[in-house]
């Protein structure tokens, strides 16, 4: 089977230990950058070119799209479904779920829990919205962050009315929600493949920090999930549409809050502190749906 994995840096850990574990079960892998390829639309001949050459003969596509470049990615990614070719992630889900606001509204429809969440148009009575979600301390966050870029804890109402008043005077799009203190600067992460949990993990962040990004020198260790927390990211996961996700949550005293449903996932973390073969767990969910 011929796999491609789109991916724009063929160094990243996720992007080689799913070509490495394609190789092992057989199968040809190819790195495509998304960002460096053409699409052409004709009547009944979707085509995709890649370096001047048509991409042809492709069973299976697992994309690894960047936040940045959700839009062309997405269009990449559907161009692959309209030459009827499997994708990993479907482009509608991966919309999906870049959209914060949109999937706070999906899962909430869908009766899971989460963190008390405000948004507004840019409201002038920005100590209207804090009272909202019951006074500080209260999470504010960019709609488009990624890996903890954006998000301020307000630990005051005057902090919190600053922060939000200096966001809006700058035109930009944020959330604020209520502060799990319970939770205390650790999170779990739940990596869902085919509706399956195959791997969970605890972040916890570094002292004096509330966000538990790896990225932000948080740690990881494994940890085995309570029912209501497995049954609350595999909803999340088939909620969204999602057959890859990475689901994160906060343990609260009422239950696992989710904050939110990743569609391109990062494996290191997962894997090195679960010890499991999740890029393995990945290609035979493409083998299944495949076959």
């Amino acid at each position: 089977m011929k796999i491609v994995i789109l991916s724009r840096n063929p160094r990243l850990y996720s992007t080689k230990r799913l070509v490495e574990a394609g190789q092992q079960r057989g199968h040809e892998m190819q790195v495509i950058d998304h960002t460096k390829c053409d699409i052409i639309i004709e009547k009944r001949k979707p085509q995709i070119f890649y370096n001047g050459e048509s991409i042809t003969g492709v069973d299976a596509v697992i994309p690894r799209i960047g936040a940045s470049v959700t839009f062309y990615g997405s269009s990449v990614v559907r161009q692959f479904e309209m030459m009827k070719v499997f994708t990993a992630i479907e482009s509608q889900a991966l919309i999906r779920s870049r959209d914060k606001l949109r999937s706070l509204q999906i899962l909430s429809r869908a009766g899971l829990g989460l963190p008390k969440t405000a948004f507004t148009n840019y409201s002038k009575d920005v100590e209207g919205v804090i009272d909202h979600l019951g006074g500080a301390p209260c999470v504010i966050k960019l709609l488009e962050g990624t890996q903890g870029i954006g998000v301020v804890l307000a630990e005051t109402r005057s902090a919190a009315t600053s922060v939000l008043e200096a966001f809006h005077g700058m035109q930009a799009r944020v959330i604020v929600q209520e502060f799990i203190e319970e939770a205390k600067g650790a999170d779990i992460r739940a990596f869902v493949v085919d509706g399956v949990v195959v791997g969970a993990m605890k972040r916890q962040g570094k002292k004096g920090e509330f966000r538990s990004n790896l990225h932000r020198g948080g740690t990881a260790s494994i940890i085995e999930l309570s029912e209501d927390e497995e049954n609350a990211a595999l909803k999340a996961a088939r909620v969204m549409g999602l057959g890859i996700a990475g689901v994160d949550m906060l343990q609260s005293s009422s239950g696992p809050k989710i904050m939110e449903v990743n569609s391109s996932p990062g494996l290191e973390g997962i894997e090195k502190s679960t010890g499991k073969d999740i890029a393995k767990s990945i290609i035979r969910y493409v083998e299944r749906h495949v076959d």
